[in-house]
Parts: structure tokens; sequence; C-alpha cells
């Protein structure tokens, strides 16, 4: 059957139709879909992980026991679960194990572009990389085949582009795959160096053998044109901007397997064609692999290794039109995101700005609390950086640091890689203030379930972390709860939180406003003869206040009724601050 699928769910249709029977994973854009779609079928069990690394090592224990499993994570999330990731190399599979990696060139949703092919090359694993949905569905079904076979986990490359654009798939009934018998084997499975010493060469010899397979596999091919004096060397999404620019006019070859890549056929496809032409985004992989074959390649002279690829960057590269005519070329305005109106860190971030404090952030929604007109943190780095970060930033500056500098974390976030922050902070007795931003949901990704929620990823009832008592676990005995919406009470806590010489946590609580369950007052009523103009409502930069002739307007379609805005106004132009339920 033929279906019009997003390439996520193509790859999840192929684990589906490949009898892979243990998901598990952490949700991160591009990737996110994939688990979510893979959980709409009952035949397979479905997890979201609190981090990527519990993900990988839970996938590698379902295939260690003999079933097929799969992890996925986007780019940054393979920086988490590295560590698994190049011990399981040498250990090998049980079952068939995929790992899937969505890349984010252009950096859509990413605090950095990162290339994931150089873990593949790292760890001396076959990545596999698709370039439409179609693709996507073959490959995952083929990369089981390629684990069993080669005894290896498997790493399906997907990026933006592939992970969220529609194509045509065909889709076919599941085969279940036969539970694989557990056979103890310490020499393959204990990683101590002893054992380990003796896989290194497996690994070794392992490499050799898909090098040869990738002369003639199915995940390669090349295309024939009728020109022959350019011929162009791709794979992914820059292999569709090369047919789009080109179409049948030159010959490609096309890698999907992108390692490792095949070296003999590729210098027969280098010898028929005048001038050899990489086309890749982000680092020069394959045109690094064709320099060591001796071969003469042009690559990143005409394409950038910042930012993604296009078809109108391919035709300018080339010094031709695009395809898709002037019309792509006009600027379209940017439109910056915002945190959403009646969002419950709008009124603690405010509070932070006012106070004048330094403040270290974390990945999340939140993070946008670092733009005008709150511009109230001061880094990003990674997930679970801050809590770590503002250890570091406390101990090194002394008592006076640790009196206007906090952390601020999004509760999925503190489960994922906070924790161990805390216990830092906790150990080594920073008089450290820690803000966790309890939302009830994993926001940025688009509401995933976490630890802290209550419901599992198919929304079932689930073990519900208690983060007052988790803190206070860890050696955190200043513990306490303020409601975002109320500025006075953020205010005071964060005050008498900063000044205590003691390690202490400020949970700020208050669902996301795009949940379904939580019930808004309405919007709020704004008396423009009250108004004076002042602009105070303004410095929290909700997307439901506007000026009108001077004077505050409120946009009925976007107001919750949070009432923060109406606490800034000393004129009494906006109603009073509504109670909205938790």
């Amino acid at each position: 059957m033929k279906k019009l699928l997003l390439g996520n769910e193509a790859v999840a249709r192929g684990l589906y139709e490949a009898g892979c029977s243990f998901v598990s994973s952490y949700p991160g854009t591009p990737s996110t879909e994939i688990t979510e779609a893979a959980a709409t079928y009952p035949e397979i069990y479905a997890e979201w992980a609190p981090n990527e690394k519990v993900a990988m090592e839970s996938a590698f224990g379902a295939s260690l026991s003999g079933v097929r499993s799969f992890c996925g994570m986007k780019h940054v999330g393979m920086n988490v679960a590295a560590d698994p990731l190049f011990t399981i190399s040498y250990t090998g599979v049980n079952a068939g194990m995929i790992i899937a990696v969505a890349d984010d060139a252009g950096m859509h949703s990413s605090q950095n572009e990162q290339d994931s092919r150089h873990y593949a090359i790292a760890a001396k694993l076959p990545m596999l990389e698709p370039a439409d949905s179609g693709e996507a569905l073959a490959f995952t079904k083929l990369a089981y085949e390629l684990s069993e076979t080669f005894d290896t986990p498997v790493i399906l490359k997907m990026c933006t582009r592939v992970a969220h654009s529609q194509s045509i798939v065909v889709t076919s009934e599941r085969k279940e795959a036969s539970r694989r018998q557990y056979i103890k084997n310490p020499a393959k499975y204990v990683m101590m160096p002893g054992y380990a010493k003796l896989r290194h060469p497996f690994v070794e010899e392992r490499t050799k053998k898909l090098t040869e397979y990738a002369e003639h596999c199915y995940f390669n091919r090349v295309e024939e044109g009728s020109d022959r004096s350019l011929g162009f060397l791709t794979s992914s999404t820059s292999y569709q901007y090369v047919k789009e620019v080109f179409g049948d006019r030159y010959p490609v070859f096309k890698l999907g397997m992108i390692n490792p890549m095949p070296v003999e056929s590729i210098k027969e496809f280098a010898a028929s064609v005048g001038k050899l032409i990489v086309v890749e985004e982000l680092d020069g992989i394959i045109e690094t692999h064709c320099r060591c074959l001796g071969l003469e390649v042009t690559g990143k002279e005409l394409f950038t290794g910042i930012g993604e690829l296009s078809t109108n960057a391919v035709a300018k590269a080339m010094g031709v039109e695009a395809a898709e005519g002037p019309a792509m070329d006009c600027e379209i305005p940017n439109r910056p995101p915002v945190m959403c109106a009646g969002c419950p860190h709008r009124g603690l971030f405010y509070v932070l700005n006012k106070l004048k404090l330094t403040v270290l952030g974390d990945i999340g929604c939140y993070t946008l609390g670092a733009v005008a007109p709150l511009s109230a943190i001061d880094s990003t780095i990674c997930m679970g950086a801050s809590v770590s970060g503002l250890h570091g930033f406390v101990k090194a500056s002394g008592s006076d640091a640790a009196k206007k500098t906090v952390a601020v974390i999004g509760d999925s976030t503190f489960m994922h890689s906070g924790i161990t922050g805390l216990v830092n902070v906790a150990y080594n007795d920073s008089h450290a203030t820690v803000i966790i931003l309890d939302n009830s949901i994993t926001g940025m990704t688009g509401h995933q379930q976490n630890p802290t929620t209550g419901f599992n990823l198919k929304g079932d009832p689930a073990s519900k972390i208690d983060l007052e008592a988790l803190c206070r676990a860890v050696g955190i005995e200043r513990v306490r709860v303020v409601d975002p919406y109320d500025l006075a009470e953020c205010e005071e806590a964060i005050r008498e939180e900063v000044a205590a010489e003691a390690p202490s946590v400020i949970i700020s609580r208050r669902p996301c406003a795009l949940l379904k369950y939580v019930k808004h007052p309405g919007p709020i009523t704004a008396d423009a003869a009250k108004c004076r103009g002042c602009r105070a409502c303004m410095k929290i930069g909700c997307p439901a206040i506007s000026m009108e002739n001077g004077r505050v307007k409120i946009d009925n379609t976007l107001c919750t009724g949070c009432g923060v805005c109406g606490q800034l106004c000393k004129f009494g132009a906006l109603e009073g601050r509504k109670e909205s339920a938790k």
C-alpha cells in the first residue's frame, strides 16, 4: 500500500515491519516523531527514557535479551549517549539494534550544528543515511539485517529536512523476528580490559567486511547522466538538491551507506567523469574520504560547511539558475520564537530581570527568557549545564556572587541531567540557588511525558517523581514551591534563597499554558481610559499585549487571563489577576 509519510513516521513504520519489539528514546527535535509514531503500534513496546544514555543502554539490554531494538535522539543527544555507543561497538549485538540520530543543520531548534557522521567513523559503526521517506522505511528494515549479519549496532542518520518532509512510501505487513536466545558470553559482553583487547580486532575486521559490502550494496547507487564532464558524489538531502538542479544531465553517485564508504566503486566513478564534485552538508567527510583515496575532488571550495544547503545554494555554487526560479529568492521577514501568552515562565523571568541576577540557563522553551524584553539568561550550554555551571560559578566567585546568581532548569531537563549537578551542589556545599521550572511536561519538543508528570509515553499512569522529596533526598534542606503567576511571591522567595548561606531549590510550578487539561479564565480587559501609556505591561514581552494609539490593547484570541500584566499596572488599566486552574 502506498502512503504519504514524514521521514520520521517512515522510520517508525520500518521498525514495525521489521519486527522491532523495543523502543527507548529521549525526545529531541527533529527525532521525536519516530518514537511517538512507533508507540502507536501495539506490537512495539515504546518508552521515553530520562536521557539518551539511558535510552541507548536500555535498547542494548533489549537486544542482548534477544529482541530487535531501537533508540532515537537528536545530534546533541548522541553526545550524552557516546559512552555506551563506543563500547557496544566492541560488544556487538545479539538481536538487531538500530540507533537513530537526527542532525539539525541550520540550527532550527538546536544550540549547535554537529555532524553525527563523525560518531560513526570514531565508533567504527555502520551508518545509513536515507534521502527521503521511502528510503527511511527501506533502510530501517535493512538495517536490522545488517546489524545481525555483521554483529553490530547500526546508526540511522536523519536530518531535519528528511525527518520532517513527506514523500511516498510503500508499506507491507509486519514480519515477526524470531527471538534470539541469550547465551552467557563474558568474553563478548564484559568489556573489562582483558576481554576488550580481544574485541578490538573484531571491530577492525568487521570494518573491512563492511567496506567490501559497501562496494555493491543496495544503499549505494550510480545514476547515469547524459553529460559526463561532471559527476556528483553526494548523499541525503544534498542528493535531492543536486537532482532538483540538474535532473539527469550529470551522473550521480548517491551514497546511502555513509560509513564505511566504498573505495573501488568511488574510484571507478571518479575515473568515468571529467570532474568529481562532492555535495554534502556541514563537514567534508565524503570529500576527505575521496582525498584519502588520492582522488582530485571539488567540495568545500564551493559548498559551505555552515548551515543547510538548498536547491538555490547548490545552483548558485554551480553557476546555474535554480529550478524553483526567482520567486524562491525573495526575503521572508524573520519571525523569532517567543514564549506563549500565559506561559508560566514569563513572570519568573520578569522577577529575575528586575532583581538584576546573573542567571545560568538550560535547554528548553524557557531559554527564550534570554531575549528582550525579559533578557534574563546569561548562558545556555547543554542540558543540565545550568546547575553544574552555577556550582562552578559561585565556588570560583565567592559568597557575594552566590547572592546574585541562580540557575534555571525545566522539570524534564532536570530529570535528564540536572540531578547529578544538584548532587554536586549539595555534596560540595555550594550556596547556590537552583530554580526548577516545573511546567508539568516536556514543552519545547511538543508535550512529551517525563518522569515528573505521572504518565508514560502512551498516556498510561506511571510512577511520578516528587521533585521536593528528590531534592531533599540528595541533601538540599531548603526547598520551596512558588506560583510563577504571583510576582510578589516569586520575588520574596528568590530574595530569601539567594541570601541564605546554604544551597536551596525553588520549584516554580504551573502547568504549560498549552496543555489541553489546563482551564484558563479567559482574556482580561484593558481599560484604555485608565491607561497612562507607561508601557510597564510591555516589559514581560507577552504576545497578547500591544499598544494602539498610545494605549494598551489585549488580543483576546491569545490572552489566557494569567493576570501577570495586571500586577505591573499601577493605574488599574488591566483587570486584576484572575486565578486559573493548576
